[in-house]
């Protein structure tokens, strides 16, 4: 392989790893970025959900559990919106 081919090679690599990371960065669904009001906010979700950033020892279950209550209660507000715009008969 010619020093020009790996050269070549190494930048088509490097290329697809930004855009890759790029692309994974953005939320999905979402035009624009998080505001730090919106993160703020959705961490006091997660903290009223019962998610201890500092308990460490029990990390995984932790997060997965408050991600799950947080998740329930987004949905359960998105449906309660819903239900209050359709006119009732």
């Amino acid at each position: 392989m010619t020093s020009l081919s790996r050269i070549t090679l190494a930048v088509l690599v490097a290329a697809g790893a930004a855009a890759s990371t790029a692309a994974l960065a953005q939320p999905a669904g979402s035009q624009a970025p998080l505001t730090r009001a919106q993160v703020q906010a959705d961490l006091v979700d997660w903290l009223q959900a019962g998610y201890d950033p500092l308990d460490w020892i029990h990390y995984p279950a932790n997060a997965q559990r408050a991600g799950a209550i947080v998740a329930q209660r987004r949905a359960e507000r998105a449906a309660g919106g819903q239900a209050q715009m359709q006119p009732q008969q």
